[in-house]
């Protein structure tokens, strides 16, 4: 089988792009659709063993990848990084502003060194990666650019760094089209609410039941795929969002808006989108 885009099969013809957190979930997805666009794609990852298995996926599938190891919160590892990249293929097209990370706990469970961690991965890093792309390739081309973000408006209880973080990286986004527009380059932002992926298997054993509860406080009564955000993804990337740029596009079965005080009917006509072939089915939401 093959990715089931729903996007022509060369819409990304002779285009590179960086994937950051491409070794897992949405990052992997959106890689592997990228690379069935016709796109080169470079994942980039803090574990080597992560990124070349998903480099050895594309490569199986009839795509183009590399694999980079990068710390994003680290400056001179991101100038490195995004240099090798552009050398090795030739140019640079977009970044798709993907990794980041956050544990739970309330804020006042939370210590500097665990808030600090969070902000460099979340919003400190993707500023870095953003900011390489232009600067060494986007600023004379052109391109586009896509930060991940999160719903976190009206707050995030639980996850206070990580709400911080994100609603700083709209902020960033919202800055940096403006300032980069004359020269191409568009910049946009995509809000995940609840996406079965890999990551909800992270977190700790007394979370499991309210992960596999999350779909019966959205409108559409389900959880996303991360079908459905790689779509997203690749449309901002496209010319057809030749004139979006410092929006933010969420992609939550209208879950921010409005369902927390809304009676929630039972949902009918709704039927997700899954056109990843390798999807896997997180284990949390497997188990019985």
């Amino acid at each position: 089988m093959s990715y089931q885009s729903i996007f022509h099969p060369d819409l990304f013809a002779g285009k590179v792009f960086i994937v950051t957190g491409g070794g897992s979930g949405i990052g992997r997805c959106t890689a592997h659709e990228l690379a069935a666009l016709g796109a080169r794609v470079a994942l980039v990852g803090r574990k080597a063993e992560k990124v070349e298995a998903i480099k050895a996926e594309i490569t199986e599938d009839g795509g183009i990848a590399s694999a980079h190891v990068c710390d994003i919160r680290e400056e001179e590892s991101v100038k490195a990084t995004v240099q090798a990249i552009i050398a090795e293929h030739g140019g640079l097209h977009g970044l798709v502003n993907n990794a980041g990370g956050q544990f739970q706990a309330p804020l006042t469970g939370i210590n500097q060194k665990g808030w600090e961690t969070v902000v460099r991965t979340n919003l400190t890093g993707g500023f870095l990666m953003a900011r390489e792309a232009y600067t060494q390739a986007l600023s004379r081309t052109g391109g586009a650019i896509v930060n991940i973000v999160a719903d976190m408006w009206g707050g995030m209880p639980g996850m206070g760094h990580s709400g911080a973080a994100r609603a700083g990286m709209v902020n960033f986004t919202q800055t940096a089209a403006v300032e980069w527009g004359a020269s191409g380059v568009r910049v946009n932002a995509v809000a995940p609410g609840w996406i079965a992926s890999s990551g909800m298997d992270n977190y700790p054993e007394h979370m499991k039941q309210w992960i596999r509860s999350l779909g019966d406080h959205v409108p559409i009564k389900r959880m996303g795929t991360e079908s459905e955000v790689s779509a997203a993804i690749c449309f901002l990337l496209s010319p057809g969002a030749a004139f979006i740029s410092g929006d933010c596009l969420r992609i939550d079965g209208a879950a921010s808006q409005g369902g927390r005080v809304w009676p929630l009917a039972k949902a009918k006509n709704n039927e997700p989108y899954n056109g990843f072939h390798r999807a896997i089915t997180p284990k949390v939401l497997s188990d019985d």
